[in-house]
């Protein structure tokens, strides 16, 4: 009888704090699925009108639409293969012992606590400057021609801005995988006389599986709505080069006043975003049975 009181009791003092937290997350999704059925314009108050699924049928059939979608999916699968070679990379330098070795980590890990609108404009007018940047200076000194990247490969650059941004967690998170492997197995491995990369292949990279696919999905999570690093430096273009579908909702909403368009994209962008994240659970649950 304690134990059910006590359960009760619980239940009773958390309750407050569940009911906030669902108010908090469904009143704005039933809100914005409520405006994605209607003809709703900034410019034009109190004319809104019920359409049904028009929105959803004019977002998704505008070319617009497939370039953002593509660009996102690319955007999300460069960076992660950037982030999961380069953190496994910098993961194995930083379990060597050297010397100095605590600062290296601090200054490793140190981007990833950089906001991302200050590291994109870092990046934009101190890198990749066509003019006055770090790389235009580099290019002139080598002979070469200065190479304006956001404006001839603008999703490439900002594939790089954001690996640079989520390098550290990636290489935060294998390292301390890393850093739990048994060292007899390696120890034994190096005394039958297995080279290096036999034993990275059969020992440190099962091993670091489970990391890696964490890496892989909480980065997705996050780089699916990757907004700060485009507004700050290419504004989504040349054209729709570098708009990904956070990016073209902003645009629909904020810039063309069409709530209704925008939250129809919204909507959509959310489906799609849950879709991925059970995937990607599905594939980490089956990866931590294993």
């Amino acid at each position: 009888m304690a134990t059910k009181h006590s359960r009760a009791a619980a239940r009773l003092m958390i309750s407050p704090a569940v009911l906030l937290l669902l108010a908090w997350m469904i009143i704005p999704l039933a809100m914005t699925l409520y405006f994605s059925f209607l003809s709703y314009n900034l410019m034009s108050p109190g004319m809104e009108r019920w359409i049904g699924f028009t929105n959803y049928q004019y977002f998704l059939t505008d070319p617009a639409f497939f370039a953002a979608l593509t660009n996102t999916i690319l955007l999300v699968v460069g960076v992660l293969i950037v982030t999961v070679i380069g953190g496994t990379l910098f993961a194995l330098l930083l379990d060597q012992p050297f010397f100095g070795q605590g600062i290296v980590r601090i200054m490793v890990i140190a981007p990833f606590f950089v906001m991302p609108t200050v590291s994109a404009l870092v990046w934009k007018n101190m890198f990749m400057n066509p003019v006055n940047g770090l790389f235009a200076h580099l290019f002139k000194a080598l002979g070469l021609q200065p190479f304006d990247f956001l404006a001839q490969a603008p999703l490439a650059s900002i594939i790089g801005i954001v690996s640079w941004q989520w390098l550290p967690f990636a290489t935060l998170i294998l390292l301390t995988a890393l850093q739990s492997l048994d060292q007899e197995q390696l120890e034994a491995a190096e005394m039958d006389g297995a080279p290096w990369l036999s034993r990275f292949i059969h020992i440190m990279l099962p091993h670091l599986a489970r990391a890696i696919t964490v890496v892989i999905l909480i980065q997705t999570i996050f780089l699916l709505s990757i907004f700060a690093e485009i507004l700050v430096t290419t504004n989504g273009g040349p054209g729709t080069a570098s708009t990904n579908l956070t990016y073209l909702i902003y645009m629909q909403s904020l810039l063309q006043f069409d709530v209704g368009g925008g939250s129809a994209g919204g909507v959509v962008a959310i489906i799609l975003a849950n879709i991925v994240a059970i995937f990607l659970m599905r594939m980490i649950g089956k990866n931590l049975e294993a």
